[in-house]
């Protein structure tokens, strides 16, 4: 396939992308925040700054009619070219709509706009295209698509050009600045408007707790994210757009919000560290730490997305290694052979299964699932198995209701869903 068709190929696929990835999407329209600076709804929130040179936006959007609405309400307030494309980061979706710009600008006589990310972008890319089944399957799952519906927000285009540091984008008095920022990946550009003093915190800042730790994706580095907040900070802006939620405004709530954030991280990291010190191991651990409401009793540390469990788990593992510290799991049987021959070995399956009931009747749900897994895992359709099952996904929909972590919920419901339908085997569910 040539270049032009495959330019095609792309758009195509861009304006078929689905429009809702929902909890991503951020509505639609274009709010000012400053002379020249909108905060443009799509997956997430684009920025657009106007300097000398025409616009620079920063992300495209995940293609078909959020795109195509972004395109619309930029061309609202401004008829000027676009002269960049910023990448906030890597992740699957937030630049799928690039094409549909790239033919915009082509349709209005523009010169094509700069294709810009930071350097570690192309290396994203790269293992997700090779990973790409895995990513499709983690997707469906934690943002509950039926299979395939979760494909679009593979479609990747490499950027044209990379930065390591910073780059600084126009030649007049209004340009702007990216910023390497990493934080939920090694490749996020945070954008500072220095004449305005607004800061794009891009993935580096959201409205609940960061996001890192989560069950799907590599380890995310907890004190190199308070680093960046810290080195953000540092910049005085007055006005913060973030990924997601409300502008936060005026210096004294910026360095609050950012400060306090980064000292969260700071002291969750001792506390765990302090605590695998002690000899405590993984399970352990998050049973016995509390969190501290001076810390993460605020707004902008809300479990509405991530949780502060996960953060816990990612910081064990960069220190400890994946070993649970139980001397049966480093050499494992398959689920299928362990599940079987488990089962097999519980003469009374109804006592067991009458055990997890009471367990449930009483709230404690999470025991109930503990015990119910060792029949809910074995393989085969035996009555006590396929009851250990419907069970299984009963409660696994009443610990959806007891969690507040958006990842938590459709983990729990998803794998529900899976379970119902019998295809749960691919998670090691049965």
């Amino acid at each position: 396939m040539g270049t032009n068709e495959a330019d095609v190929g792309r758009k195509e696929r861009a304006s078929q992308a689905a429009a809702d990835h929902s909890p991503l999407t951020s509505g639609d329209g274009i709010e000012p925040v400053a002379d020249g600076v909108w905060l443009l709804k799509g997956q997430g929130r684009s920025f657009v700054v106007e300097i000398d040179e025409g616009l620079v936006v920063v992300d495209a959007g995940p293609g078909g009619s959020v795109t195509a609405g972004m395109i619309e309400h930029l061309r609202g307030v401004s008829a000027r070219p676009v002269v960049a494309l910023c990448y906030s980061h890597g992740h699957g979706g937030y630049n799928v709509g690039v094409p549909m710009w790239l033919d915009d600008a082509a349709k209005r006589g523009h010169p094509r706009p700069r294709v810009i990310a930071h350097a570690n972008v192309p290396a994203r890319y790269a293992r997700y295209r090779r990973t790409a089944g895995l990513q499709n399957r983690i997707n469906e799952l934690q943002f509950r698509r039926a299979a395939g519906g979760m494909r679009s927000m593979m479609q990747l285009t490499d950027p044209g050009e990379t930065y390591t540091e910073r780059l600084v984008i126009g030649d007049g008095a209004r340009r702007v600045h990216l910023l390497w920022a990493p934080s939920e990946t090694d490749d996020v550009t945070a954008v500072w408007v220095p004449w305005a003093r607004v800061l794009y915190g891009s993935a580096s800042i959201i409205s609940g707790i960061p996001n890192i730790g989560t069950p799907f994706r590599t380890m995310r580095d907890t004190l190199r994210w308070a680093t960046t907040l810290e080195r953000l900070m540092d910049l005085r802006p007055v006005t913060v757009v973030r990924e997601f939620g409300d502008v936060i405004v005026g210096d004294e709530d910026v360095q609050r919000v950012l400060g306090h954030t980064a000292g969260a991280l700071r002291w969750l990291h001792a506390e765990v560290v302090r605590l695998m010190n002690e000899g405590r191991g993984e399970r352990e651990l998050l049973a016995e730490i509390v969190y501290p409401p001076e810390w993460f009793d605020v707004p902008w540390m809300s479990p509405n997305y991530g949780d502060p469990s996960y953060i816990v788990r990612d910081i064990y593992r960069s220190e400890n290694g994946w070993w649970d510290r139980n001397p049966t799991s480093l050499h494992p049987a398959s689920p299928a052979a362990a599940g079987a021959e488990v089962a097999a070995a519980i003469a009374d399956k109804a006592a067991l299964i009458s055990h997890a009931e009471t367990l449930a009747a009483r709230g404690e749900h999470q025991l109930a699932l503990h015990v119910i897994d060792v029949l809910a895992t074995a393989p085969g359709d035996a009555p006590e198995i396929v009851q250990a099952r419907q069970l299984k996904a009963a409660w696994l929909r009443e610990r959806a209701e007891q969690v507040r972590s958006y990842v938590s919920r459709s983990i729990y419901l998803g794998c529900a869903d899976r379970i119902e339908e019998g295809t749960a085997a691919e998670f090691g569910l049965r």
